[in-house]
């Protein structure tokens, strides 16, 4: 169970079948539900029809390597616990982690792969970034999307609005990172 900021919880477990998904204590349906290896499900293009409130989305697979870390941090996050495997043993965290902008970074690569259509429209904005565990060399990364609220746009009926709660969790199914994107989505022709 986890809770989803509003004061009410949502039932996260997987149920039944492969892909069966729990939405809200209910079941959800085929239409809500969206296997981590169903790639049919995942293809573009994809409209705002195709995100109904409640629908959760599983995808994505990103190995975090002390390279990649380091390379990234030197180049716009340039903190010792980023960049320096020697001292960060020795800090707060016990060892290197990765930037939260790299981590926001890898979930962006997955969230593009999988969920934005190819000819996107610009995003108004971001809330309720949340960093909750750190990432170490060595996990693998995946995101769990959750569609919260959906609406047609009432200045350009032409797309609509949808406001998934996007989460990233590393091998051991514990949530890393949190958001609430707002993405525009064109509605299908």
């Amino acid at each position: 169970m986890r809770g989803r900021g509003d004061g009410s919880v949502a039932d996260s477990r997987i149920v039944g079948g492969a892909g069966a998904r729990v939405v809200d204590g209910d079941v959800a349906t085929e239409k809500q539900a969206c296997n981590v290896n169903d790639q049919a499900a995942l293809s573009k293009p994809r409209y705002f029809e195709d995100f109904p409130v409640g629908a959760v989305f599983e995808f994505g697979t990103i190995a975090v390597t002390e390279p990649e870390i380091i390379a990234f941090a030197r180049q716009f996050d340039p903190q010792t616990m980023h960049t320096d495997p020697v001292a960060a043993g020795k800090g707060p965290a016990g060892g290197l982690i990765a930037s939260g902008w790299h981590t926001i970074a890898m979930m962006m690569r997955m969230y593009a792969d999988h969920i934005l259509p190819e000819d996107g429209l610009p995003a108004p904005g971001v809330d309720e970034v949340r960093w909750l565990r750190p990432v170490r060399p060595g996990d693998t990364l995946h995101m769990r999307v959750t569609i919260e609220a959906a609406r047609v746009s009432q200045s350009k009926p032409d797309r609509g609005v949808i406001r998934p709660f996007s989460e990233v969790l590393n091998q051991h199914g514990e949530v890393v990172l949190s958001m609430r994107p707002i993405n525009l989505i064109r509605r299908r022709p």
